[in-house]
């Protein structure tokens, strides 16, 4: 932080104070930034019903860092510094309130935003006692003796504003959009005949920059939060999330039945891969799809399927084991292969193939890089979850029986923030 130096006997300047004030305003701001960046980041401002309940709203005490200017106009004798940016944090330490109203016709719905943006004012205006330099004895009131009362303070708040959208059946009202320079916090619906707003009405944006995570709650990596899907659904992004990191995996293939004296070989094993994705936005909803474990061959019937793809959007996926075109339900010796492989990952393995039948026993099923392999069994044995293959069936002690092949692993695709 730049410092001003004085020297004994020197005269006293205006500027010595404010050159303080302004040069700890800057190293406050580069401090600010090296923590936050330049986006916009919003603490506390909870908005919460009245009590008791009505049609007003409270924003409570909180701030807004948003970039800015040094100083859009003079500060005292210094001049403006409109061109050199700095982040800058308004602060509100008392609790604001507005006032929503209800739409007039039956069957409609208004969406409120609130928006906040960051506000500096100079206020506390007080009238200033001068040193008259020509007549010492005589002080003047005011600049030049003119007795107007002059801003004492420049002030950094949250401006804040409830912006109301067009009414509309319920349903179908939209939010406004956050004006230039502002940055929207909250969602507020209110229908016809809704005399008060709880909390059922007032709703966060997924996209406002508020601080979830403070200090005490950071851990290196990524470790606030994990989702794990082993069924196919949708993600959304948590609120104050830009990226995430993705692990995928496919699932297992089934196995052949056995004929008598042809044991079946093993499932191949699904592939894996691991991406971290970036740029995405709170609220986002992105697919996620978990594939699924290859059915089993069935003996004296259908033979087997290969196991599914898992992939996250289309930022990443994993292959499921595939079948070998070398088997067939009447010639199920020979292990599934290849593996899956993963696809579109910062890193990305395949899984292992299944192991052919010998003997009277069935073959090996292979592993996915999640998922250990499967020992043979007289009958076929399932995969190892995630994403491993199905052992294959065995022909008896004699060598003269057939039994059911199994199905494979399914996949799984984990997310964590």
């Amino acid at each position: 932080m730049d410092r001003n130096i004085v020297y004994p006997g020197s005269i006293p300047l205006d500027t010595d104070l404010l050159t303080i004030n302004r040069n700890t305003m800057a190293a406050i701001g580069y401090i600010v930034q090296a923590v936050f960046g330049t986006s916009p980041v919003a603490d506390g401002l909870a908005c919460v019903p009245t009590v008791p309940p009505s049609m007003t709203i409270s924003i409570g005490g909180g701030s807004i860092t948003q970039l800015s200017v040094v100083d859009q106009n003079g500060y005292g004798s210094l001049p403006s510094d409109a061109a050199e940016p700095l982040v800058k944090m308004g602060i509100n330490s008392t609790p604001v309130s507005f006032a929503l109203t209800a739409p007039s016709s039956s069957g409609q719905a208004v969406n409120y935003l609130i928006q906040a943006a960051f506000q500096e004012t100079d206020a506390n205006p007080v009238l200033l006692p001068y040193y008259n330099a020509s007549n010492p004895v005589q002080p003047f009131s005011g600049p030049n003796n003119t007795g107007s009362p002059q801003n004492t303070s420049r002030i950094q708040r949250v401006q804040l504003q409830a912006k109301a959208g067009p009414a509309a059946p319920l349903g179908t009202q939209i939010t406004p959009a956050a004006d230039a320079g502002w940055v929207g916090l909250y969602l507020i619906t209110v229908s016809y005949g809704q005399s008060v707003i709880d909390t059922a009405s007032i709703q966060v944006l997924p996209t406002a920059p508020f601080m979830y995570w403070k200090l005490p709650r950071l851990r290196p990596g990524f470790g606030s939060g994990t989702q794990s899907f082993s069924t196919t659904g949708a993600f959304s992004v948590p609120p104050g999330v830009t990226q995430v990191e993705v692990e995928v995996c496919g699932a297992g293939s089934g196995s052949f039945a056995s004929l008598p004296g042809a044991p079946s070989g093993g499932g191949a094993g699904g592939g894996y891969a691991r991406k971290r994705i970036t740029g995405l936005i709170p609220g986002q909803q992105i697919t996620v799809t978990v594939g699924s474990g290859g059915n089993g061959g069935i003996a004296g019937g259908a033979g087997p399927s290969a196991g599914g793809t898992s992939s996250f959007g289309t930022f990443v996926s994993a292959g499921g084991g595939a079948l070998n075109p070398l088997a067939s339900v009447a010639a199920p010796q020979n292990g599934a292969t290849p593996g899956g492989m993963g696809a579109g990952g910062d890193v990305n393995y395949g899984g292992s193939a299944g192991s052919a039948g010998f003997s009277n026993q069935g073959g090996m099923g292979g592993s996915s890089p999640l998922g250990g392999g499967q020992n043979s069994g007289t009958t076929g044995n399932p995969g190892v979850f995630p994403g491993g293959g199905a052992s294959g069936a065995g022909t008896g002690a004699a060598g003269t029986a057939a039994f059911n092949g199994a199905a494979g692993a399914q996949g799984v695709v984990v997310v964590r923030w």
